[in-house]
């Protein structure tokens, strides 16, 4: 059986980057990875990954979660710096 650790092996984001996602289009994990894994092979898709974080930061922020949004904001950080093309759109 393929576990989301295997899914992770084969994608170009990390575990906490295919949470984001999942978290932001309210999908299990698995279809988040393979969601992310796509974006990042389109002509934007980084970009658009970059977007979820940033709309599921905004929204912890409006809802008090500041925690969560700080643990968000380390996510983009690394994100950002391991796809500088995200940054950039």
């Amino acid at each position: 059986m393929i576990t989301i650790d295997d899914i992770e092996d084969m994608t170009c984001l990390t575990r906490a980057e295919i949470t984001a996602i999942a978290e932001h289009e309210h999908v299990g994990e698995m279809d988040a990875a393979l969601l992310g894994e796509y974006l990042m092979h389109v002509h934007h898709g980084a970009y658009r990954v970059n977007e979820m974080i940033c709309e599921d930061i905004r929204t912890c922020l409006h809802r008090g979660q500041t925690l969560r949004a700080r643990e968000l904001f380390a996510v983009l950080q690394a994100f950002v710096a391991d796809h500088p093309e995200a940054a950039r759109g």
